[in-house]
């Protein structure tokens, strides 16, 4: 009916994924034309030319019910999108849905079923069809508690950045709700890389271990000191570089007298576990030359 060249060849037509023009072959009984008017009924080969674009924009979203949370991003073109009502149909269908479902992964997420029978994977291509910009469910995490713990959930700037936090002992859940959520703030605002020093990578350690004992034996004041001040110095800088980057050891933006361990601790409780995810991190944004691409668009 057709061959591995025909499922080729609509591939290079519509940019769609091999195993789509696989069934839009099949559903075409192999007519080239009718197939590519399938993918393009089904939004798949619009969504597919969008492929190569850069989703750096987005909303990231955090929702929890009594012992399990979930984290995740949705990433679109341009912030305007962000604002589209369909567009904040879609992130509020999957928070429901994503919320409900039994999915732990990425790859579970994708194919968790919605209301209408369609899996998410499929709605996001439907969605790129209809709002008209590449959009992506980039990334999905689970999180679960223990019955004497407390989820707390902040959300920055919109959804452009989200955190949640365990905080367990507080025996108050009301008291406990709005510590946990402050923390939540905290590490919106202040990005710690951990938890605690044991949750600081060693390589990140060692690389600013060495980097302090550069600094300190480059600098012409310390040239007379002993080795002993000289350890005593670098300890104290590694001190700060810890105070800055664990959670538990920041000053408490709410209050900078104490740290958000004792904060917490006054309160009866300690902090379990954070997690963090802002819009577009770790995506290399694209940086065109604004004169060159209208030359594009006059020669095009």
């Amino acid at each position: 009916m057709f061959s591995a060249k025909d499922v080729k060849d609509l591939r290079e037509k519509t940019g769609a994924g091999m195993l789509d023009c696989k069934k839009a072959l099949e559903a075409s009984e192999g007519n080239m034309d009718k197939a590519i008017d399938w993918l393009r009924e089904k939004g798949i080969a619009k969504a597919a030319k969008k492929e190569s674009r850069i989703a750096a924009e987005g909303i990231t979203v955090g929702a929890s019910n009594e012992n399990e949370a979930i984290l995740f991003e949705v990433n679109c073109e341009t912030d305007f999108v962000t604002k589209n009502e369909k567009f904040n149909e879609l992130v509020k269908e999957l928070r429901d849905s994503l919320m409900s479902a039994s999915c732990k992964t990425q790859e579970e997420a994708n194919e968790t079923k919605l209301a209408d029978g369609k899996t998410v994977a499929e709605r996001i291509v439907e969605e790129i069809s209809t709002i008209g910009e590449k959009i992506s469910f980039r990334r999905f995490q689970r999180l679960f508690k223990n019955d004497d713990e407390t989820f707390g959930i902040y959300s920055h700037m919109g959804g452009r950045i989200t955190s949640i936090v365990v905080v367990k002992g507080i025996k108050d859940k009301n008291i406990a709700r709005d510590i946990s959520r402050d923390v939540a703030m905290q590490v919106c605002a202040m990005n710690p890389v951990g938890l605690n020093r044991d949750s600081i990578p060693a390589e990140m350690v060692n690389h600013e271990k060495e980097v302090i004992k550069a600094e300190i034996k480059n600098d012409p004041k310390n040239a007379s000191k002993s080795e002993e001040i000289l350890d005593k110095m670098s300890t104290g800088r590694l001190s700060k570089f810890y105070k800055e980057n664990c959670l538990v050891e920041q000053d408490f933006i709410k209050d900078p007298s104490m740290t958000v361990e004792q904060f917490v601790k006054n309160n009866g409780g300690e902090v379990v576990s954070m997690v963090r995810i802002a819009v577009g991190e770790g995506i290399e944004k694209r940086s065109d030359d604004f004169a060159e691409e209208v030359m594009k668009q006059i020669n095009g």
